[in-house]
């Protein structure tokens, strides 16, 4: 049964993401068979179609916001979604390219509480596999012209380069908060603002409509990350599918770290103590609250909070239709509220 909106005729996120679903992944899958055998197994496994030998199982595909956003960007501007479930598809293509390459970079044994692919099939493979899907994707998108491709290069060149950064902060012992925050909008940002600007180009979306979505993707993505990143030292693992303080076990300089350890307390001062040698077991819930203490985790609370202002105040300047727009203020709030 489905739950509308009186107001608006909106669904649910939930109803949303199921039929933003249901259109994407007959297309992806189709596409995916179109690889080798060899990384389509492995892409496969990591997209939890099946386990390792290759029989269908139930393990979760993550949620999928990616391509429900440039679904619903499309329909919000006017368009047919129909219209944009190629870019849909290679967005979250590409989104998956990141993550077997991720896992491999930053060492993550677990994603969607199964063993990543890299664990199970090498890490040779896994990077492979990955740059099969981002070679699928640019194929995929292909039918939707030069300046869709132009779009979603830029977008992955800059994901490259934030992640790039990203491991750069690992080995330096001084981090500023601007240039975390730049990191960010590479390493996350790009992928979801390209998501909901792709979803208004393809359907015929120009100059400064285009560009409201993708400021409405840009500020929810950076938004992303800022729970991401508090997830990734207070989140459950039997929610998030990944380890207790996964982030502080590899010294990660993310946004609330930083923001902690810029913040000439004295909890951030210890924290930097902390932080300039491998961290035992044993300390990782200690540094946790001292980031909390050096207000490292208020501040991503508070600044995630007027992201997502900006991302709605951007999405409603593009004077998009009302329905999709209620559906994509509910996955906005709830991409700024989630707990994995």
């Amino acid at each position: 049964m489905t739950t509308v909106d009186a107001q608006t005729g909106a669904r649910s996120v939930a109803e949303v993401l199921d039929w933003s679903r249901s259109r994407w992944e007959p297309a992806m899958r189709a596409a995916v068979d179109r690889l080798p055998g060899s990384m389509r197994r492995i892409a496969g496994y990591h997209l939890g179609w099946w386990d390792e030998t290759g029989t269908p199982s139930g393990a979760s595909g993550g949620k999928a916001l990616r391509p429900a956003l440039v679904l619903l960007c499309a329909e919000a501007a006017g368009g047919d979604p129909e219209d944009a479930i190629a870019a849909a598809v290679a967005v979250e293509l590409a989104h998956n390219f990141s993550l077997l390459h991720d896992d491999v970079m930053d060492g993550d044994r677990t994603r969607r509480h199964r063993p990543t692919a890299w664990t199970v099939f090498g890490t040779g493979q896994a990077v492979l596999a990955g740059d099969a899907l981002l070679a699928l994707a640019f194929d995929v998108l292909s039918p939707d012209g030069p300046a869709a491709a132009r779009l979603l290069s830029t977008a992955v060149l800059d994901l490259l380069h934030g992640q790039h950064e990203d491991l750069a902060f690992e080995q330096r012992s001084n981090v500023e908060v601007d240039e975390c925050v730049r990191m960010a909008q590479g390493k996350t940002a790009a992928l979801l603002s390209v998501a909901c600007t792709l979803g208004v180009l393809v359907v015929g979306g120009r100059g400064e409509h285009v560009e409201r979505f993708g400021r409405f993707g840009r500020s929810l993505g950076l938004a992303f990350q800022h729970v991401d990143d508090l997830l990734g030292i207070w989140g459950d693992p039997a929610v998030t599918g990944k380890p207790v303080y996964s982030d502080l076990r590899s010294r990660k300089k993310s946004l609330p770290v930083v923001a902690a350890l810029t913040s000439d307390t004295p909890a951030g001062q210890e924290l930097a103590a902390l932080y300039r040698a491998p961290l035992r077991d044993d300390c990782l819930p200690h540094a946790a609250a001292l980031i909390d203490q050096a207000g490292g985790r208020t501040w991503s609370h508070t600044e995630a909070d007027a992201l997502l202002t900006d991302a709605l105040s951007a999405l409603t300047a593009a004077n998009p239709v009302a329905r999709p727009t209620a559906e994509l203020t509910a996955l906005a709030h709830l991409i700024t509220r989630r707990d994995h």
